[in-house]
């Protein structure tokens, strides 16, 4: 039972990082944009209106791979159920103990 714990809590540490690691992302998609916002509007020329494709190539194109990240991380879950981790697991090594045992 220690070996199922202990199974449990590095996954669940691997979950852990992975979460932080799209919050992480996601904060620095924010500040780089703020950033590239600020100086798209300190370039227009007179006249010109920000509300040009190529004003918002990097908040799009940047935004699609957010996105997939977030999928990636919390989609499973969604699909699958909060505890699928815990049953497989749980459901792979009671095979392998029954398959050792034969």
């Amino acid at each position: 039972m220690e070996n199922l714990d202990k199974i449990k809590f590095e996954q669940a540490l691997k979950r852990v990082k992975r979460i932080k690691g799209f919050y992480t992302h996601a904060l620095v998609y924010v500040v780089i944009n703020i950033m590239v916002i600020i100086l798209y509007i300190q370039n227009l020329q007179p006249g010109e209106s920000y509300f040009q494709f190529k004003n918002f190539q990097t908040l799009l194109f940047w935004g699609i791979g957010l996105l997939a990240h977030g999928l990636s991380v919390f989609l499973p879950n969604i699909i699958l159920g909060s505890n699928w981790e815990e049953r497989k697991i749980k459901e792979i090594m009671d095979k392998e103990k029954k398959h050792n045992w034969e």
